[in-house]
C-alpha cells in the first residue's frame, strides 16, 4: 500500500480500542462525546431509518468527515488523495457490488478504496414520516423554487424537506423559508435539518481527528443526498428524492482551463447522479433520485415557477452564495456576496423574471470596478465567467468535462448554450471596467 495512502475506518462502536495503522477513526455515535462524527440527533425526531438507510447515512457522514480532515495541498498534484475506507455493514455482499470507489472518484477526484466489514444489524424495525416525497432544501433559490413547484403541482402532496447546515446564513435561510412555506401550505411541508461535521477533539474520543480542515467539500453532496434517501426509504421504497437544481450549474462546465477536472464541483452532474443511483440500488435502496430541472437553465426554472408571486416574495430571503459570511469581514451586509459564481448565475436568472435587485448583494458585480482589480481575489469568478460564456467558446469543453447520458448530448448542449446566453444578457448591463472586459472577451474572432 502506498506510503501516502490515508486509512480511514468508520465505526459504530466507539468504545472499542483503535485498530493499528488507522489514520482517521470516524466514530458514529450521535449525541455522544465519544463520536468523531458530530451529527445532530434531532434529525431522527419522529422516525426511525431502515437498516440500509442508516448504514448509507453513516457511510456518507464518515466519508464527508474524513474528506474534510485530509488536506489536498500536500499531494503531488495539489489535489488527488488516495483514501482507503473500512465500512461497517450488516451484509457486506451488496457493498462489495456497489462500486462506491467509482462513484466517489467521479465526485471528489480522488482515488478511493472501499472495504466493507461485517457488523451487527443496528435496527430491527423502521418507522417513517407520513410523506409522499422528500426534497433537498439548502435555503438557496433553486431549492426554494423546486419546493414551491412540488407543492403547487399536487395539492395533496406531503413533502419532507431535508437541509444540512453547519451554522451561519444558510441555516437561518432554511428556517425562515420553511416558516414562510408553512404559512402558505400548512403542514404539508415538514423540515428536518442535520448538522454534520468532523467533531472537535474530546478526551472521551478513542482517537480525536486532526484539527486541520480541507477547504473543499466535494463529498458534502453525498452526505446531503444520503440523508434524504435515508428518510425516503423509511417512508417507503418508492418515495422519491428530489434534487432541485438548474441544469446549467449541474453540468458545471469549467469556465477556464484552470478550473478543469475535479476543481469544478459535480454535485448534480447527470453522470454522478447515475452512478449514485446505481450504487444505492446495489445496496437495495430503490427510491428514485430526480432532478426535474436538469435540462433547464436557472432563468428558465424561475420563469416557469408554478407560483411566481410567492417565489418573487421569498427569493430575497434565499441564500445562493458560496460564502455568505465573508462580507462581514469587509464591513458589508452578510448574505449573498454578489461576486461568487452562484451569485452571478443567480442574478442573471433573476433578471429574466425582473427580480434582479443589486442592493440585495454585498457587492454589485455589474458596477463595482474594484472587483476587477488584478490584486482583488474577490473578482476571480467574475473574470472567469466573462470568458466562460463567450459566444466563441469551444463547445467541445462540455463533452470533455464528463460523460453525458446516452442520447441526451444535444439536449444538454442546447441547454448550456441557452444558459451562457442568459448570463451574457445580464452582463450586457455592466458599466466601466466590466463593460470593457466583456467587449474585449466577446469580440468576433
Amino acid at each position: 500500500m502506498d506510503a501516502d495512502t490515508i486509512r480511514l475506518r468508520i465505526r459504530s462502536a466507539p468504545s472499542t480500542a483503535a485498530p493499528a495503522g488507522i489514520d482517521r477513526l470516524l466514530d458514529w455515535a450521535p449525541g455522544r462525546r465519544e463520536a468523531t462524527i458530530e451529527f445532530t440527533t434531532g434529525f431522527f425526531t419522529d422516525w426511525t431509518p431502515t437498516t440500509i438507510g442508516l448504514e448509507l447515512l453513516r457511510f456518507a457522514a464518515g466519508i464527508y468527515c474524513g474528506d474534510r480532515t485530509v488536506p489536498r495541498e500536500p499531494q503531488s498534484d495539489g489535489w488527488t488523495r488516495t483514501l482507503h475506507v473500512d465500512v461497517p455493514a450488516s451484509d457486506p455482499g451488496p457493498w462489495e457490488q456497489a462500486e462506491w470507489a467509482r462513484t466517489l472518484g467521479f465526485l471528489t477526484g480522488d482515488r478511493w478504496h472501499i472495504r466493507p466489514r461485517r457488523t451487527q444489524r443496528l435496527i430491527s424495525e423502521s418507522a417513517g414520516l407520513d410523506v409522499d416525497a422528500v426534497s433537498l432544501f439548502s435555503g438557496g433559490l433553486d431549492s426554494l423554487c423546486g419546493v414551491i413547484d412540488l407543492l403547487e403541482e399536487d395539492p395533496e402532496r406531503r413533502l419532507l424537506l431535508v437541509g444540512h447546515h453547519e451554522g451561519g446564513q444558510a441555516s437561518t435561510a432554511q428556517r425562515e423559508l420553511h416558516a414562510a412555506l408553512v404559512d402558505v401550505y400548512g403542514h404539508r411541508v415538514q423540515l428536518r435539518r442535520l448538522f454534520c461535521r468532523p467533531a472537535p477533539p474530546d478526551e472521551a474520543q478513542t482517537q480525536p481527528l486532526p484539527t486541520q480542515r480541507e477547504r473543499t467539500t466535494r463529498s458534502r453532496s453525498l452526505m446531503f443526498i444520503s440523508a434524504a434517501l435515508s428518510a425516503a426509504s423509511a417512508a417507503g421504497p418508492d418515495v422519491p428524492v428530489y434534487i432541485p437544481e438548474n441544469g446549467w450549474i449541474g453540468l458545471n462546465v469549467p469556465l477556464t482551463r484552470a478550473r478543469t477536472g475535479s476543481a469544478s464541483t459535480r454535485t448534480t452532474h447527470p453522470h454522478f447522479l447515475a452512478l449514485l443511483t446505481r450504487s444505492c440500488r446495489a445496496l437495495g435502496l430503490r427510491n428514485p433520485i430526480i432532478n426535474p430541472y436538469r435540462l433547464q437553465t436557472k432563468g428558465e426554472m424561475l420563469a416557469a415557477c408554478r407560483n411566481p408571486r410567492l417565489l418573487a416574495k421569498l427569493a430575497p430571503s434565499s441564500i445562493s452564495c458560496a460564502h455568505p459570511e465573508t462580507p462581514r469581514w469587509r464591513d458589508r451586509k452578510q448574505g449573498n456576496c454578489g461576486y461568487c459564481l452562484p451569485c452571478l448565475v443567480r442574478r442573471a436568472a433573476l433578471r429574466r423574471i425582473r427580480c434582479d435587485l443589486p442592493d440585495q448583494y454585498a457587492w454589485d458585480a455589474l458596477s463595482d470596478a474594484g472587483l476587477l482589480d488584478p490584486a482583488e481575489r474577490t473578482g476571480a469568478d467574475l473574470r472567469a465567467i466573462v470568458h466562460g460564456v463567450s459566444p466563441h467558446r469551444d463547445e467541445l469543453a462540455i463533452m470533455r468535462n464528463a460523460p453525458l447520458p446516452v442520447g441526451e448530448h444535444q439536449d444538454h448542449l442546447q441547454m448550456w448554450r441557452r444558459g451562457t446566453a442568459e448570463i451574457r444578457e445580464w452582463l450586457d448591463g455592466s458599466t466601466g471596467k466590466l463593460a470593457q472586459l466583456t467587449t474585449t472577451a466577446w469580440r468576433s474572432r
